[in-house]
């Protein structure tokens, strides 16, 4: 027999209805909030990632599934959404038009490391992304959607938020907090390598021998420079002004190298030690560094997989039609009636020859209102006998005035 591979799972059944029900949920919201579909590739040059995600992050460092294709090019499976959606911005020239542009998206992606709860090889995010927009509103308006997200799917969560500054203020604190940990003795290998990358992301080390020498370094956020000090004071404003609970975490940097001003996630703290459920922030730089006109943006990701559990499938109404048979010979008129059925309404047909009883119960597996059977009488009156599960009604009457869209 031949098995999934590790850390990719089938979908179906319950987990399926529950993907439906997250995706629908959460892209009906954005829809309300300006957002449009959008689609890129599941497959795209690895230096898209490189260039974009960072070379300090353990994405790119460790975890893409990156391969050279028949022609000769590095390649890989994404691992994360939003360097597609920059990529086919610039790619369309919609840097050059101007205005505002607004995307949602949900797929698939793919990452190489140690399967557990909530974290897969082969796993699904939805994501929003915002390009256009440089002002702090759009950050607060972006996490408020996220919450109406939430609120909708039963979700609770604790939401953190921490400031990255931007190229005025990260330079020098870049170099101030180097100095620091250069004088640090027994740092992880991880955190050698990011001092020489990316510094800030050793405050994301899960080393705890690592974060215990972490403690008396200096924060980015006491290191902000005036607009961005004003930005992160105006998001909490918002925040507060609307009743979201919050808490600033100082060590919040987020696990890409493309974020700058704000960051945030959710958390939940019932998925065991994989605990954000969501997060994003602002990387008004992204554009610029893969080919674009600088341009503002922001945007979150949520992991579908990580919530699935958390969620409560809502009770469903019965709807549409189960057709079945007492005697094979009536199967040419349920078929007839089946395709008439489907043009307004979801139908489930049974081609097997059942009793009664058996019908109803095939009928209330399928969560179907309607019941309709055709007997020996019926056949030879062409009648059909239908019974409405949802009012305890049935009656008998004739084929050619069935009648779907009740």
């Amino acid at each position: 027999m031949i098995n999934a591979l590790r850390g990719m799972k089938d979908l179906h059944d319950v987990e399926s209805a529950k993907y439906s029900h997250i995706v629908e949920t959460a892209a009906g919201i954005a829809k309300r909030y300006g957002f449009e579909f959008a689609e890129t590739p599941q497959l795209e040059e690895t230096a898209l990632f490189r260039r974009s995600v960072g070379e300090s992050s353990d994405i790119v460092g460790k975890e893409m599934y990156e391969f050279e294709d028949k022609g000769g090019k590095s390649v890989c499976l994404r691992p994360e959404g939003t360097a597609g959606m920059v990529r086919s911005f610039v790619q369309n020239k919609l840097d050059r038009a101007g205005g505002k542009h607004r995307w949602f998206y949900h797929g698939t992606m793919f990452r190489y490391e140690r399967p557990q709860k909530g974290r897969l090889r082969q796993f699904h995010q939805f994501g929003c992304e915002s390009f256009g927009e440089a002002s702090v509103y759009e950050d607060f308006h972006i996490i408020l959607m996220i919450k109406d997200i939430f609120d909708a799917l039963g979700i609770r969560f604790k939401l953190a938020i921490n400031s990255l500054g931007c190229p005025q203020c990260m330079p020098g604190f870049k170099e101030t907090l180097v100095k620091h940990l250069h004088d640090i003795d027994d740092l992880c290998p991880d955190c050698d390598r990011r001092i020489q990358t990316n510094p800030i992301r050793v405050f994301d080390c899960k080393n705890g021998s690592c974060q215990e020498k972490f403690t008396s370094l200096p924060r980015l956020l006491e290191n902000l420079c005036g607009e961005c000090d004003e930005d992160f004071n105006e998001l909490k404003a918002l925040l507060d002004r609307f009743d979201i609970d919050y808490e600033v975490d100082r060590n919040l940097v987020r696990g890409l190298d493309y974020y700058s001003k704000t960051a945030f996630e959710f958390i939940s703290d019932e998925i065991g030690a994989q605990s954000a459920i969501a997060g994003g922030g602002r990387y008004d730089r992204l554009v610029e560094f893969l080919g674009g006109k600088p341009t503002p943006a922001v945007g979150f990701a949520l992991g579908i997989e990580r919530i699935m559990d958390l969620v409560q499938l809502p009770e469903q109404n019965r709807q549409g039609w189960y057709f079945g048979v007492m005697e094979e010979q009536a199967l040419h008129s349920i078929a007839r009636l089946a395709h008439k059925a489907r043009q307004s309404t979801p139908c489930t047909v049974e081609y097997k020859r059942k009793g009664l009883k058996a019908h109803l119960k095939g009928a209330d597996k399928a969560g179907a209102r309607y019941c309709a059977v055709i007997g020996s009488d019926e056949l030879q009156e062409g009648t059909i006998w239908v019974k409405d599960l949802q009012q305890k009604q049935e009656q008998t009457v004739a084929v050619d005035m069935l009648n779907f869209t009740r």
